[in-house]
């Protein structure tokens, strides 16, 4: 059991550690209080995912994206008056407000996945967390050469910040009313993208494949995480179960063939396939590598 357990007490501790210091060096209890509400509940997540029957499991990834997903939404975004999408992240920078949202990009977007990958995508996303309720959970593969997409919207963003601050003097979208509002249309786009997306293409990762922003941030950290998911070549007899199931469109069982973890930038280890392995040939573990490439399933 305590075995299970490590990833998720691990998790809470470094979150819960963060926490400490945000306090003693601001002085302010509500870093504490953030970073030990966000530990706690991936850490709960997390374990109850590891302690739960097989059938059960994706409870506790349900868990914490809620958990997450509604204390960012609401708390941080809406009553906190802190516009933490991409832009407000710039916003932030420019401005040289030090807010919860440079804290947030700092550890979950920046950081975070040099340790844990694309954890955020699979178990924090306020987007996720209402695009998994979507009945398209097994995709036919990926759409070719749409990832640049992207890494567009990425640019825009960035572009759009950089135009309304230094060409029309607006600074007031990192934390304030404006903040606020540019926070709540910037999510009803994103869920209606996100959503229109997922019917069009019969999948519901389709937004975060070829339109999500904050993939171009999670990548670069993602090539060297410590947390991926491992393989057993002995247990793998290359079903395929686990790619069918996959959200993200990774060909899994050919990291499996060539006896190395699941070294994808895509993953966003939300552990559907292990959970979906009949020969328990796969499960998360710690270890020093770098992602050499990207196995991928594409529709034909």
């Amino acid at each position: 059991m305590l075995k299970r357990l490590l990833v998720p007490i691990l998790l809470f501790v470094i979150f819960l550690t963060l926490g400490i210091v945000a306090w003693q060096s601001t002085g302010m209890i509500l870093g504490l209080v953030n970073f030990g509400y966000l530990g706690l509940s991936l850490g709960l997540g997390l374990g109850l995912y590891a302690t739960l029957p097989r059938e059960k499991k994706p409870i506790g990834r349900r868990v914490a994206l809620f958990m997450v997903g509604i204390y960012l939404l609401v708390f941080m975004g809406v009553v906190g008056r802190e516009n933490i999408q991409i832009e407000g992240f710039w916003f932030a920078l420019m401005t040289g407000v030090v807010q919860a949202g440079i804290m947030h990009y700092l550890i979950a977007k920046i950081i975070g996945p040099l340790i844990f990958g694309r954890l955020w995508c699979g178990w924090a996303c306020w987007t996720a967390m209402v695009l998994d309720l979507l009945p398209f959970k097994r995709p036919q593969g990926r759409v070719r050469n749409r990832g640049w997409i992207r890494y567009a919207h990425f640019a825009l963003g960035l572009v759009l910040a950089l135009g309304l601050y230094y060409g029309a003097g607006f600074a007031a979208a990192a934390n304030n009313l404006a903040a606020v509002i540019w926070f709540i249309a910037g999510n009803v786009l994103y869920y209606a993208l996100g959503i229109g997306l997922a019917y069009a293409l019969k999948d519901n990762r389709a937004f975060c494949k070829y339109v999500c922003p904050i993939t171009a941030l999670l990548k670069v950290g993602t090539h060297v995480s410590l947390l991926r998911v491992g393989t057993d070549q002995d247990a793998c007899t290359q079903c395929g179960a686990c790619s069918r199931s996959c959200p993200m469109g990774i060909n899994i069982p050919q990291y499996v063939a060539e006896g190395t973890r699941v070294m994808s930038t895509e993953c966003t280890l939300c552990q559907t396939c292990v959970t979906t392995c009949p020969h328990d040939a796969l499960k998360l573990n710690l270890g020093l590598d770098i992602t050499r490439s990207e196995k991928l399933i594409y529709r034909d």
